[in-house]
């Protein structure tokens, strides 16, 4: 009966994304997404998540983990499974999964469902899982490490130079989109700095006024949650106090930059794992309440299956469907971030090894259904709407008339006065050019929600749900910065072996402040950007995440075959082959394309030309030769971080000849088992 049960799973999974699949023309019910993602994430986790955790990683929850062993207080420590899952969660879940699918909408919403569903379970769940394995088992030590320990010095430290440049990238990102969706939004801004003296209340809670009393910090924490998504709606209203919350982009760059290196230095009791814990609530919660609004109102999908910019002429971000649908997805199908975290804190966190399987695979699959609720939210709005947010004055028109005169030409009408009452009904100023994906997600989901639970509340929901964004994107930033903090510790130990101390305080204030001010100068580059900075930095964040998962994805394979699993190296093998081809060409289009909004050296060369006519209004000349720079930066990066990637699967290459072959190879540098845990 089971097997009957599983084989029906199957069947309506299939069909449903066969729907999805043929379906043209008329708008399509958000249902079939839903049904084909609920059938894909079960099969994957039942079935194919167990064979992989028993069969070819093969969990032992006997085991003794380091954060047992290694229990110091403060990097390592034992931590209730649900914890470390919400820990591990609100790590992994940053903007990829919310804004890269948004983003990916331009397409249409097809491309992106699919690689959603296939790259999650086969792909990002995999990578996910295995590192944080490979990682409890070898002491929680890094990816670069892993790398060094296990490949050689060759690929080693080519690994941990990419990781650690790749980091800096992906922090930037991080930061730009909070930075787009909080701009001149005093609401979201007043709420967003809420969280972070309530998540010091409730670790200073959970750990000396009621240690243990985990169920009374969380209602605490939460109810406080949602007194802040209130008490902004209070703010924006008074007159005088809103003025401090009205920020400027880099008024609020600098306070993130602050946030950053402050997250990293304290101890992870104290915030880290807090404000993770009590974000996942508020994500768990809202992506619940997303589905079961979804499935009560079952809204239309408005957007086409495919639109007219797969040709690349897309004015969000410019580029063909391939390779840019799955740069641009991102976090929601696979993402080499997830392997810094899976081989950074949480690794040092869990008290049981049988956990692995749900914390990694598990978190990773929940990821991918926000990344679905993610891309419903985005594509039931009107098209004309969701291209007149995302849409930076560059590409559309720097005044609203223009904008909607461009947007309305290409087949998706809007007007003024429809985004003008929009606006109004969500309690801002203005959406246009609101770019980033942040606003129209938001936009998305208040329109899900007021739908549900009452149209008098739509401001309310906005603003709740840019909250909702800004701490799933800050979690991930804060998480992201200490184990940064980590992997530049680790490097400057090679230097002076004081500055590998991770529980030594000048080391941590001195490799926080690098780490900060490395991703600090791109968040910086984004702020200054004329179009909004997602142009110059989504694309190079896609590349750079799908980088690294190869890189991970390299690790993860070459320890199998040294382990002698040769037969399953598959496993990781193959989504490893993909992500080369990918990014790959990826690459070379940004490098190479004459298209000045595809190619990073075709765009400098414009804003150089303009600037030598003199055809560049004052405020464009003042901040062109930084664009400049930066875009042949950026170029610079691209080729670098790709070269390190091959470089990586030169050496594991090279490595699993010799263990075919029988000749000697740098030995396993997984910690002995100490007993029963």
């Amino acid at each position: 009966m089971k097997k009957l049960g599983w084989l029906l799973v199957a069947i309506v999974g299939a069909f449903a994304i066969g729907g999805l699949a043929v379906h043209r023309g008329e708008s399509i019910n958000a249902m079939w997404l839903i049904v084909a993602a609920a059938c894909v994430y079960a099969i994957g986790y039942r079935l194919y998540s167990a064979w992989v955790a028993t069969s070819v990683l093969v969990l032992d929850p006997s085991r003794v983990t380091p954060a047992v062993r290694l229990n110091d207080g403060r990097d390592y420590v034992p931590t209730n499974k649900w914890i470390v899952f919400g820990h591990h969660f609100a790590a992994i879940a940053g903007p990829g999964p919310l804004i890269g699918p948004t983003l990916a909408a331009q397409f249409g919403y097809l491309p992106g469902t699919i690689w959603i569903l296939v790259g999650a379970v086969l792909g990002g769940c995999v990578q996910d899982m295995t590192v944080l394995f490979l990682s409890t088992r070898r002491n929680g030590r890094s990816l670069g490490q892993m790398a060094r320990d296990e490949m050689g010095p060759i690929g080693g430290y080519a690994a941990m130079i990419g990781t650690l440049v790749i980091m800096v990238i992906l922090i930037a990102v991080l930061g730009l989109v909070v930075v787009n969706a909080m701009r001149h939004s005093p609401w979201g801004t007043s709420t967003v700095f809420a969280t972070i003296p309530i998540a010091l209340l409730v670790g200073v809670y959970m750990k000396d006024i009621r240690p243990g009393r985990v169920l009374e910090a969380s209602l605490i924490g939460v109810a406080l949650l949602l007194l802040a998504v209130g008490g902004g709606g209070w703010v924006d209203s008074h007159p005088t106090i809103r003025q401090f919350f009205d920020l400027d982009a880099l008024t609020l760059a600098w306070f993130v930059i602050g946030y950053g290196f402050i997250a990293a230095v304290l101890p992870v009791w104290l915030l880290l794992a807090p404000r993770d814990y009590l974000s996942t609530f508020l994500k768990l919660g809202t992506v619940m309440l997303l589905f079961i609004s979804v499935i009560v109102m079952r809204p239309e999908i408005h957007m086409p299956a495919l639109t007219q910019f797969v040709d690349g002429s897309g004015p969000i971000f410019g580029g063909s469907l391939f390779p840019f649908v799955f740069i641009t997805v991102a976090c929601g199908a696979i993402s080499g971030f997830h392997a810094l975290v899976s081989s950074g804190t949480t690794p040092k966190l869990i008290t049981n090894e049988g956990d692995v399987r749900m914390i990694g695979y598990g978190s990773m699959m929940l990821e991918s259904a926000v990344a679905i609720m993610a891309m419903i939210a985005a594509t039931m709005l009107d098209p004309g709407v969701f291209f007149a947010i995302n849409s930076g004055p560059g590409a559309v028109g720097a005044t609203p008339e223009a904008a909607v005169a461009t947007i309305t030409s290409w087949g998706f009408p809007v007007t003024v006065d429809q985004m003008a009452f929009l606006a109004k009904e969500m309690g801002e100023s203005t959406l246009f050019a609101r770019t980033g994906g942040a606003p129209s997600l938001a936009v998305g989901m208040a329109s899900i929600f007021a739908s549900t639970f009452g149209q008098s509340m739509l401001s309310l929901w906005y603003h709740f749900a840019i909250m909702f964004e800004a701490v799933f994107i800050l979690t991930t930033l804060d998480a992201g910065t200490r184990v940064g903090r980590f992997m530049l510790q680790d490097a400057l130990g090679h230097i002076w072996p004081k500055l590998g101390q991770t529980s030594w305080y000048p080391s941590v204030l001195i490799s926080s402040a690098l780490i900060v001010a490395g991703w600090g100068y791109f968040l910086y580059i984004g702020v200054i950007d004329p179009n909004g900075g997602i142009n110059i930095l989504w694309p190079l964040f896609g590349i750079s995440n799908q980088l690294l998962a190869g890189i991970a994805l390299c690790i993860c394979t070459g320890i199998l075959v040294k382990q002698g699993k040769l037969r399953f190296a598959w496993v990781t093998g193959v989504p490893l082959a993909w992500l080369t081809l990918v990014t790959t060409v990826a690459t070379w289009q940004k490098v190479v394309s004459d298209d000045v909004r595809i190619g990073f050296l075709a765009a400098a060369d414009q804003i150089a030309s303009k600037l030598a006519a003199g055809t560049l209004t004052p405020e464009q000349a003042a901040v062109a030769p930084q664009l400049i720079f930066n875009q042949r930066l950026d170029a610079v990066l691209a080729i670098v971080l790709t070269l390190i990637l091959w470089i990586v699967i030169a050496d594991t290459a090279r490595v699993c000849m010799r263990v075919v072959q029988g000749l000697p190879v740098p030995p396993s540098s997984e910690a002995p088992a100490r007993g029963a845990a």
